[in-house]
């Protein structure tokens, strides 16, 4: 875990496999969540499919020019309900919660695959919901942007914000102390 990061620079010739597909989508599959329910569901945008098609007109002007670069994007989706009617039962109290279980394994097991993973939130989601006919009784919640890091050549052809948020939070040869986040961000304090 000490290596995964959220990079905005990807390969953009990388081509993902299917059975690198089925591994991130069977890591998700493997959260926990309450009482097993398994609250998620991922549309899957592979680059230069009609899927990525429709979803990169949605994305928000800081997230149009990085994540149109990854190999895939998977849209995050959240039962909230039992059913499609309009006074069908919550479907459980935790379902966001064990929506993002599901997404930290799969961005985990990214970076165990050599890829590198960014979580997004910045992009239409009512247009999202749409354009790949989401049910009503499940929510748009965010993406996961999931390729190969882009080399040196792919860096510097990208924008200039790209590259300032291409640096990593941490020297690599340094672990981070558990105070360390807290000495950088005083006001986010645990009391």
């Amino acid at each position: 875990m000490r290596g995964r990061w959220s990079p905005t620079v990807f390969d953009p010739a990388h081509v993902l496999g299917d059975d690198e597909l089925d591994s991130l989508l069977t890591a998700a599959q493997w959260a926990p969540s309450a009482g097993n329910s398994q609250p998620w569901a991922f549309v899957v945008c592979r680059r230069g499919d009609e899927r990525h098609d429709r979803f990169v007109p949605l994305l928000s002007r800081g997230n149009s020019g990085w994540v149109p670069r990854a190999s895939v994007v998977f849209v995050t989706l959240c039962q909230m309900a039992t059913d499609a009617v309009p006074d069908a039962p919550t479907y459980s109290d935790y379902a966001a919660y064990d929506v993002g279980q599901a997404a930290a394994h799969l961005t985990l097991q990214a970076r165990a695959l050599g890829l590198e993973a960014h979580q997004f939130a910045g992009f239409d989601h009512d247009g999202a919901a749409a354009a790949f006919d989401v049910p009503s009784h499940f929510a748009v919640l965010t993406g996961i942007a999931v390729g190969l890091h882009g080399g040196p050549a792919v860096v510097s052809a990208a924008d200039p914000g790209d590259l300032e948020r291409e640096q990593r939070p941490y020297p690599t040869d340094t672990p981070p102390t558990p105070h360390d986040h807290y000495r950088r961000n005083p006001r986010q304090t645990c009391r």
